[in-house]
């Protein structure tokens, strides 16, 4: 009986002393200074979140933030960004489902994606950026990605739609 005892000790510490692997982000977190307002924040989930590593982003806009019909995804990054992108590796999603793009562009030298779906998201569905392969910068920080959109038929003026604050360690 000693033994026994003894034994499931020694596992209880063993097995509480190795590292508990968990995903990075779930949600933005809380921002005390410096971010966007409350309600311009938006959800993302990073799978890896950390410096120099290969990630994927999952970056969410909920449905009450698309009123209106959208032909064109811009996402904005800051300079200090130094990751890398694979356009080939980036997707939109409605309720789990593809949205087929007519092409993704992304320009390193002005720090910005544009993502053209083929056909125009119709408004109020809840969208899902994911982008694959990731290669995140060398040093972590916290990083504003910002969510804009065009509509069809509309003045070619991008409407803000609200910020991802992603924090690399």
């Amino acid at each position: 009986m000693r033994r026994f005892f003894s034994s499931l000790a020694l596992t209880g510490v063993l097995l509480g002393s190795l590292p508990i692997l968990s995903f990075a982000q779930g949600t933005p977190g809380i921002t005390l200074f410096g971010g966007p307002e409350q309600a311009n924040m938006l959800n993302f989930y990073l799978q890896s979140g950390q410096a120099g590593r290969w990630d994927r982003y999952k970056l969410r806009i909920p449905a009450n933030k698309l009123n209106l019909a959208v032909a064109l995804i811009s996402i904005t990054y800051p300079e200090y960004y130094k990751g890398k992108f694979d356009p080939d590796k980036i997707e939109v999603r409605i309720q789990g489902e593809s949205v087929p793009l007519e092409e993704v562009v992304w320009d390193a030298d002005n720090n910005f994606i544009e993502i053209y779906p083929t056909e125009p998201i119709p408004a109020g569905n809840k969208l899902e950026i994911v982008m694959s392969n990731v290669k995140n910068p060398t040093f972590g920080g916290m990083f504003h990605f910002n969510a804009n959109i065009r509509t069809p038929g509309d003045v070619p003026l991008l409407r803000y739609v609200g910020t991802w604050v992603l924090s690399i360690d």
